[in-house]
């Protein structure tokens, strides 16, 4: 099947090969960030203790590198098993036929019938539900898919780009952890920040899109498009106005049961449509499990390499200096400084999950659980990504080295999402 590319000069194999190798430069500036943090914190502030901190985050990142990658062994087989079914069923191929002209029109070098076409749908989907767990492993196939019509190997095409920053923008309709967090810390209404997260999970895709589509020079006025972001935009409101009729308990639990359900639906759709059409499903399951192991396996040094990074540049203190930037322009400025108390979430949520969750948990401790620093925390925690770590998972499983403007673009629909999470903020509880 010939190959669709995109006919600009950006995305031509010799353009690709050109291009600066960002992620070594982002990588090496992270020592180099932490390195001058940390000597800053000697000097001026006598604290020795930093370089032993950093070195023990080096070890504990490595440490948790290997236990994200077995936590991945489970969840890449399992799902990559029950994706297998469905390929084989003809539900990806449909798929890929019905949003095929969609897909052209942003994606031109990726054929109408390709079954990356239906496994990107499916990885959207999972997404938008907060399926967590089944979306990485539908997105990680999906993306060596695209690696199939990649005319550079280890350089990012155009089509991998877009899939990955609207991956890191992260749009999520329910977003049932962070109703979870507030309830274990005591709020007498979890869903209070239901739309504040939907409308700047909102904002952070769209910009994503936006500044992909500048970059990569897709036509935005094409009626098809169009057509698409308009329907797109209807379902949405239609969505929140449904939703926003609900108390506020009924709300929460019904994030929870509509994920689960249509977690187990989606595996029983795959299972009932492989049955009809006669495919062994117990076979398929366990050559697409294989392959999964394989995957999580080669995503060891790309993990080991971005985490040991990551969690230097948090241990050096410059994440720190950087809010105290933050803190002298506000104050310059007279602005109101309540939100630079949820800006920490901000801050590492590009870096780190998990650390993010400590930031969102120790807000809502110190301020309350309601208080407009911990909405706006809860806020951001909801609208954002672990951009870095998307990076490092997504183009780790493909050998992505190069990775021209993904960072840009995602690192801007992060700063989109913040944007829009301390404006929504004010305007619903300011």
């Amino acid at each position: 099947m010939p190959r669709r590319r995109q006919p600009v000069t950006v995305g031509s194999p010799t353009a690709i090969r050109d291009h600066a190798p960002m992620l070594n430069r982002l990588w090496l500036g992270f020592f180099v960030v932490a390195t001058l943090a940390a000597l800053a914190r000697w000097v001026g502030a006598g604290d020795a203790g930093v370089f032993a901190a950093m070195i023990a985050a080096l070890f504990d990142m490595a440490r948790l590198s290997v236990e994200v990658m077995i936590l991945l062994f489970g969840t890449l087989t399992l799902w990559l098993g029950f994706l297998r079914i469905a390929e084989r069923a003809g539900l990806v191929e449909w798929l890929a036929r019905a949003l095929g002209p969609l897909f052209a029109r942003v994606m031109p070098e990726v054929p109408r019938d390709h079954p990356a076409i239906g496994l990107i749908t499916l990885n959207f989907a999972a997404n938008a539900l907060g399926l967590d767990n089944a979306a990485t492993p539908i997105g990680l196939r999906a993306m060596r898919e695209l690696q199939t019509l990649n005319p550079s190997t280890d350089t990012a095409s155009n089509a991998q780009i877009l899939f990955l920053v609207l991956n890191a923008s992260s749009l999520t309709l329910l977003p049932v952890s962070i109703f979870m967090y507030r309830v274990q810390q005591g709020a007498p209404d979890p869903a209070l920040v239901f739309v504040p997260i939907l409308l700047a999970t909102s904002a952070s895709t769209l910009a994503g899109f936006l500044a992909v589509a500048l970059v990569q020079r897709i036509r935005l006025r094409d009626p098809l498009l169009l057509v698409a972001l308009l329907a797109a935009a209807t379902l949405l409101s239609a969505f929140i106005t449904v939703l926003l009729r609900l108390p506020a308990t009924s709300l929460a639990s019904l994030s929870s049961l509509l994920g689960n359900l249509t977690l187990f639906g989606i595996i029983l759709a795959f299972l009932a449509v492989g049955a009809w059409r006669k495919v062994p499903v117990y076979d398929s399951f366990v050559d697409g499990a294989r392959q999964g192991f394989e995957v999580a396996r080669d995503l060891l040094p790309y993990l080991v390499a971005m985490l040991c990074a990551i969690g230097v540049l948090r241990a050096s203190g410059a994440l720190e200096f950087a809010l105290d930037g933050v803190r002298w322009l506000a104050q310059t400025l007279h602005l109101d400084t309540r939100f630079i108390d949820a800006l920490p979430t901000a801050l590492v949520k590009p870096f780190s999950g998990s650390a993010a969750r400590a930031m969102l948990i120790d807000t809502m401790q110190a301020h309350g659980v309601d208080s407009f620093q911990a909405l706006l925390a809860a806020t951001i925690q909801g609208s954002t990504e672990t951009t870095f770590y998307v990076v490092a998972v997504y183009f780790g499983a493909v050998g992505i080295r190069r990775v021209r403007h993904a960072v840009g673009c995602a690192l801007f629909a992060d700063l989109a999402g913040v944007l829009a999470a301390i404006a929504v903020c004010y305007w619903f509880f300011g």
